[in-house]
């Protein structure tokens, strides 16, 4: 890819009131450097089915990443309803409930004992310093390489995700499996909060 000429949006306050500019910068940016690899965070399915709007199915691989179930304890076997998550497989998305690249046993540890471990650590200062948003934009990344659904990893992806509920940050990015975390590239922000 040639020199890069953006404009990057820097949405006042992080929140869903920012979902549809979020989807649109992402859709303008997929068009202009020909991306066709879309990633999405979607915790309850609000969001994945406002991409649907969109983004043709038929031109963009859409892949959405929602919790891994039991995500939040063993009451609640997912967030994201089941039914709603049916439907929108049914459209043609790629909805992916795995264990996130930064999270999992480490998570877990933190959340029983309090005791803080490096890959816990390292997402917590990712959205400190950058928003939470650009952290989860990483994650889903490559938990979406490790899911094997990037057919070709030598292609960038647009990554959308959000601070809490909703889109509030565009990235796009060189992706990598969670074992390679190192070479990841987060080429350009493209929306954050601020």
């Amino acid at each position: 890819m040639a020199d890069l000429n953006i404009e990057v949006t820097y949405f006042e306050k992080g929140g869903p009131e920012n979902t549809n500019k979020a989807l649109e910068i992402a859709k303008k940016y997929a068009d202009q450097f020909r991306i066709k690899d879309i990633i999405l965070a979607s915790t309850a399915g609000t969001t994945a089915e406002k991409v649907l709007n969109v983004f043709n199915l038929d031109t963009f691989n859409v892949v959405v990443i929602t919790h891994a179930y039991y995500f939040t304890g063993s009451k609640l076997r997912q967030e994201f309803p089941e039914d709603k998550l049916e439907k929108l497989k049914k459209k043609g998305l790629k909805i992916h409930c795995g264990t996130h690249s930064m999270s999992g046993i480490e998570r877990g540890i933190r959340l029983k004992k309090e005791a803080w471990q490096f890959v816990d650590l390292l997402a917590k200062i990712l959205g400190s310093q950058f928003s939470q948003g650009v952290k989860v934009c990483i994650e889903i990344a490559c938990t979406t390489v490790d899911a094997g659904l990037i057919p070709d990893l030598d292609r960038d992806v647009i990554c959308i995700a959000g601070t809490g509920r909703g889109a509030d940050t565009v990235c796009l990015i060189k992706p990598v499996p969670t074992c390679e975390f190192k070479d990841l590239r987060v080429k350009a922000i493209l929306a954050k909060p601020l």
